[in-house]
């Protein structure tokens, strides 16, 4: 069983702290996983070109655009769960992650059936963050397992607080479960 997290934080600070935690409690019920720093990917906006889809001029469901996406399609396909991390920015996932989760319209209908979790942190209030991934998911067809939220203003404020640990551990036995249901 494999779990992919995406970090989508432009700096190192509470949401990738909160998707290690959550990584670790995967480790211990030997579950294999990989974290994803987008901020140190060279990814693109999507250009809406259509050359990805079946009816496009590139038949065969690649993205046309040559950046770091490209070695991320086969690990996305290769999960068989996902963890997605924002910043709330606006009340809204990041920026980064909204260009990643763009770009994965090469492959989206490929993703149906995976769970698919959340973690989102925000100065003053999460907003629509945690509902801009449950969409995503609902639409590509995956199984939304939970999320788990944090208010923190400096890069190490989620760390210090105990329930938040806590409730990440909860969270990856929700996800072993869903693994093992699959």
């Amino acid at each position: 069983m494999k779990v992919l997290a995406i970090c989508g934080s432009p700096r190192k600070g509470n949401t990738e702290w909160m998707l290690r935690k959550l990584l670790e409690g995967l480790d211990s019920a030997e579950v294999d996983t990989e974290l994803v720093l987008l901020r140190k990917l060279n990814i693109k906006g999507c250009d809406g070109c259509l050359a990805c889809e079946a009816g496009g001029e590139n038949r065969e469901g690649i993205c046309r655009i040559e950046d770091d996406m490209q070695q991320l399609y086969a690990k996305l396909l290769d999960a068989d769960c996902m963890v997605f991390g924002t910043p709330a920015y606006f009340e809204m996932v990041s920026g980064q992650l909204k260009t990643f989760m763009d770009r994965t319209c090469p492959i989206w209908t490929k993703l149906s059936g995976k769970p698919i979790a959340g973690v989102a942190v925000a100065e003053g209030g999460i907003g629509q963050a945690i509902r801009n991934l449950r969409t995503y998911g609902k639409v590509c067809g995956m199984r939304w397992v939970g999320s788990v939220t944090a208010l923190a203003k400096t890069p190490k404020e989620a760390s210090k607080n105990p329930r938040i640990e806590r409730r990440l551990r909860i969270l990856a036995e929700k996800i072993t479960g869903a693994l093992k249901a699959s």
